[in-house]
């Protein structure tokens, strides 16, 4: 995990965070880890998760077999995801391994199918925080064309 401080906006940031540090951050695991690798991480503001998608998630045995499809529901899942490695990053270590809980999804859009072998780019942007409260905006993109967006809040809690 590289961390720089970048003086013009006296934010700090990080380029990579891969999944052997994701997994230490927060607690989901196969088959509900939905993000490979977290990049562009600007403390505090917004990071972007990076989703492979294969042919190989089981989610795909079902939805649909003739013509496989990334559930929706789940391309939200991977945007909490990376907001999770946000926020834990951006309150430190003393926030590793707490559990965040959805407590609302509005302006939820699912503008075209994700399949195998598409990368999904989860781009997470905090809107606002209060207290253990914090309110996100996220929108998924394959090649650069969205592919899903919603507006949403968690809370962080410590149940350890």
């Amino acid at each position: 995990m590289d961390v720089t401080a970048d003086n013009s906006a006296q934010s700090k940031k990080i380029d990579d965070i891969d999944i052997l540090r994701i997994m230490k951050m927060i607690p989901h695991r196969y088959p509900i880890l939905m993000i490979d690798r977290v990049i562009d991480v600007t403390l505090g503001e917004g990071a972007t998760g990076v989703k492979n998608v294969t042919i190989n998630e089981p989610f795909f045995q079902g939805h649909f077999p003739s013509r496989p499809v990334m559930p929706g529901v789940l391309i939200i899942e991977a945007m909490a995801q990376t907001s999770a490695v946000l926020v834990v990053a951006t309150l430190g270590p003393d926030a590793e391994g707490k559990l965040v809980y959805f407590m609302t999804v509005d302006e939820a859009r699912f503008r075209r199918p994700v399949t195998p072998g598409d990368t999904i780019h989860i781009h997470v942007t905090k809107q606002r925080q209060r207290a253990n409260v914090w309110k996100f905006k996220g929108e998924a993109k394959v090649n650069g064309v969205l592919v899903a967006e919603a507006v949403y809040s968690a809370m962080i809690l410590d149940e350890k």
